[in-house]
């Protein structure tokens, strides 16, 4: 046979030749990226053709159909189709958005306001040093209803405070020390009321001032006869059921403020006295009658002597140092000491100890 004479093999249909099968495997990875689905059915699709169209090896058919599964893996893979933990991209938009406000505004429950210490019932001055050691800067007025300028700042004592921390301030309102505490901000201060005590005992009207808060400093005694001394608070108190409040100041319900004064005008008596009731008004009387120097006790009578006038009667119970008429008139103290009625050191007839 001649070689030149020899008719051409027949040609193969496009489709079975190694471009076209490697054309439909890259056509697998392409299709993978964009939708799994299509991307297995293409897989499928070339895995037949690698084995029944090309005359290939067994090993090269083998490694196609590998290489086809790898393809779609691969393609499917890096276009994110097999990642199923992977949220959506509109939560995942949603979070990102949430967690940049987040970062950008932190939260009211996780930010740290400024620490300011309770400075009610402290002084003023401690009380602004320490806000601005905070880093708040302090106001001040007065918490009574008087709006008074507060100049010595020592001196007055915080009832309220008010604080912003935006703005970092406080202010406090307070009182000068000596006063109370209104129940609110600009309201009345609510001063002590006098109570009723004229009647009472001493002992008795004592209890009822310190019920009412009256500071009981503030008290002072006098007597309201003309021969008796006003005792000490001390003395009061040893004698208290037999001193009787006759007059008071100021009167039932008057406010009893830091610079009042209580006035309480006693009396004394036991039942060994002559006389065992207030006088109608003080320093008009004498507890003694006979102290008084008009005193008549009727024994100048007529034709009589003169000098019976100086009898040296005993009078009774006597308080020493008061006044007492008449001369060498003789009584005895509450203890049993005898007294006797005579110029003490002022030149005026007193008791004092026989």
């Amino acid at each position: 046979m001649n070689p030149y004479n020899t008719p051409p093999p027949p040609s193969r249909s496009w489709w079975r030749t190694t471009p076209a099968l490697l054309g439909l495997l890259a056509l697998v990875a392409l299709l993978s990226a964009v939708s799994l689905g299509l991307g297995f059915l293409v897989m499928i699709a070339a895995m037949v053709a690698v084995w029944v169209l090309p005359a290939w090896r067994w090993y090269a058919r083998l490694g196609a159909t590998f290489g086809a599964f790898f393809l779609m893996l691969i393609s499917a893979g890096m276009s994110g189709q097999l990642d199923d933990s992977k949220p959506d991209k509109s939560d995942a938009s949603a979070q990102d958005t949430d967690g940049k406000n987040t970062e950008a505004t932190p939260s009211p429950t996780t930010s740290k306001a400024p620490e300011l210490t309770d400075y009610t019932g402290k002084a003023l001055d401690e009380a602004e040093k320490g806000t601005r050691a905070a880093g708040f800067t302090p106001e001040r007025h007065d918490a009574s209803p008087e709006d008074r300028p507060i100049a010595v700042r020592s001196a007055w004592t915080v009832c309220f405070q008010e604080a912003d921390t935006t703005a970092q301030s406080v202010v406090f309102a307070a009182v000068k020390d000596d006063e109370p505490c209104p129940t609110k901000d600009g309201g009345p201060l609510p001063w002590p009321k006098m109570p009723d005590v004229v009647g009472d005992t001493y002992n008795t009207a004592v209890k009822a001032l310190d019920r009412a808060g009256i500071d009981l400093d503030s008290v002072t005694l006098d007597d309201v006869y003309l021969d008796i001394d006003a005792p000490t608070a001390e003395e009061a108190a040893e004698e208290g059921d037999e001193w009787r409040v006759c007059f008071q100041r100021p009167d039932e319900n008057g406010d009893v403020t830091s610079t009042t004064t209580v006035h309480l005008d006693l009396g004394q008596w036991t039942d060994a006295d002559l006389v065992q009731k207030c006088p109608s008004k003080k320093d008009t009387t004498y507890k003694i009658p006979a102290n008084d120097p008009d005193y008549d006790d009727g024994s100048d009578t007529a034709g009589g002597d003169s000098s019976s006038s100086d009898d040296r009667s005993n009078v009774g119970t006597v308080h020493p140092g008061s006044y007492c008429s008449p001369p060498g008139a003789t009584g005895v103290t509450k203890a049993g000491t005898p007294m006797v009625c005579g110029p003490g050191s002022d030149g005026r007839n007193r008791w004092r100890s026989s």
